[in-house]
């Protein structure tokens, strides 16, 4: 497991750290690996979900930092989506 994911499933879990989220999402970061987000929590995985978000590791940086809004990295084609919209607004929603 690369140290982006590595860095990325911390992160993450402290930003879910007692919150549930209903659904299930993937991250997908370019030339590091993936993350899945659920009702079981955060961690490196491939497996199939409800929404798969794309994005290189300098945007996901950004958006779990604060800095990119992920909608605005959508509506720019820096975020790449692909399933159910819902859930990731949700997602979306949940880092902010």
């Amino acid at each position: 497991m690369s140290n982006v994911i590595e860095a990325a499933v911390k992160a993450l879990s402290e930003k879910f750290d007692g919150a549930s989220f209903d659904g299930s999402a993937k991250f997908c970061i370019a030339d590091h690996g993936s993350i899945v987000i659920d009702g079981a929590g955060v961690r490196a995985s491939d497996e199939d979900t409800d929404v798969t978000l794309s994005a290189s590791a300098e945007t996901f940086e950004g958006i779990l930092s604060g800095d990119i809004n992920p909608t605005t990295a959508f509506m720019t084609g820096r975020l790449k989506l692909d399933g159910d919209m819902g859930t990731a607004m949700r997602l979306g929603s949940a880092l902010s």
